[in-house]
């Protein structure tokens, strides 16, 4: 794959990477989707969502074959969506089994209906090669629907790429800078001993922080702001959909009802619209206090903060190397290997598809 700006063969995934289709994404949180049409764009293609009268979440084109009505602006007869232009009736297969105007349903007439698993809370979608969509691919993510956790989440739209999202999840040296009044982090651990593992498509950093005051954003739900601790964590480049981070906060001198240690579980999934924009859902998770409502109004009031933050930030970024006519390479440095090594995944990743496309269209005309 050559750099469109320079000519050179590409090292890196950038934002002018071809999308990545072979992927399990995220395509709605389970709450959003119900028994009303609902459009989305997923990958650059249009799509309508809903659920089955038993409850199956459905995913298909939103587009009739026959005049490129959308769909979404029909509506639903029992699991059927109805074309509201000419009548067409589909089922959740992408079939039309009925057409007003015909004694007989042409046979032709049908729209993509792609592979769909639901994991409580989240709706996943295959929209690559559907002979690839392995059910047992999509991402675990337990904790999500585990009692002895306790999550809150939100959800934003990003004028951004998804890689420069993934390299911002791996950045933890931005922590104590970017989100410097929202708690995140703080100058000692972005200085702390990184430890970096590539495992196949998965990129793994690890860090320890030892003997040092806890962040608010966990010292305030824990108890123990201000309190010295000891504090490991984690963080995974799990696919070009998913990133998830573990913190466990060490109480090094637990007092009558603490913990002698503390969980969190921080999830990111995002799915590309387009090249340049995404759709992104967060969720921040812990093991304690599990019914204090106060620790839950401010883990989301905090993470809300610090991710507008980095929304503002990557919106910056992609108008900055969107309105760059120069060829310009960008420096990096020691600190940024997590991010690195993720980005020569993603291209590698898109590589082996544009090369499985490239060898299916030459069979294609050969034949």
């Amino acid at each position: 794959m050559l750099d469109t700006k320079s000519g050179r063969p590409q090292k890196m995934a950038d934002h002018q990477t071809p999308l990545i289709r072979n992927c399990w994404y995220v395509a709605a949180r389970s709450d959003e989707v119900g028994r009303e049409l609902k459009e989305r764009t997923l990958l650059g293609k249009t799509v309508l969502m809903y659920r089955t009268i038993e409850g199956a979440a459905v995913i298909m084109q939103n587009r009739c074959p026959h005049r490129n009505f959308p769909l979404s602006k029909g509506r639903l007869e029992g699991d059927q969506v109805v074309c509201g232009y000419h009548g067409m009736h589909f089922t959740p297969n992408g079939q039309c089994v009925f057409m007003p105007s015909m004694s007989r349903a042409p046979a032709n007439a049908a729209i993509r209906s792609y592979p769909v698993l639901e994991q409580y809370p989240l709706i996943w979608v295959w929209m690559g090669d559907p002979a690839k969509a392995d059910p047992a691919t999509v991402p675990a993510t337990p904790w999500l629907n585990d009692p002895a956790w306790k999550s809150v989440t939100g959800a934003f739209h990003i004028d951004t790429n998804y890689v420069a999202m993934h390299e911002n999840l791996l950045d933890q040296t931005h922590f104590p800078i970017l989100h410097a009044g929202t708690g995140i982090g703080t100058p000692a651990f972005s200085k702390s001993t990184l430890d970096v593992k590539v495992e196949g498509d998965v990129v793994h950093l690890v860090r320890a922080l030892l003997d040092s005051p806890a962040p608010d954003i966990y010292g305030v739900p824990t108890g123990l702001k201000d309190r010295i601790v000891d504090r490991y964590s984690d963080g995974y480049f799990a696919s070009p959909a998913l990133h998830y981070a573990h913190a466990r906060v060490v109480n090094k001198e637990v007092r009558p009802g603490e913990q002698a240690q503390y969980r969190f579980t921080i999830t990111h999934v995002y799915t590309p619209d387009q090249q340049g924009s995404i759709h992104y859902w967060w969720f921040n998770s812990r093991d304690c206090n599990l019914d204090d409502p106060a620790a839950d109004h401010y883990l989301y009031e905090a993470s809300m903060a610090a991710y507008q933050e980095d929304v503002d930030a990557l919106s910056w970024i992609q108008q900055t190397v969107e309105q760059e006519t120069e060829p310009f390479e960008e420096l990096s440095f020691a600190p940024d290997r997590p991010g690195l090594a993720m980005r020569k995944i993603m291209l590698k990743l898109a590589d082996q598809e544009s090369s499985w496309s490239s060898a299916a269209s030459e069979g294609i005309k050969t034949q």
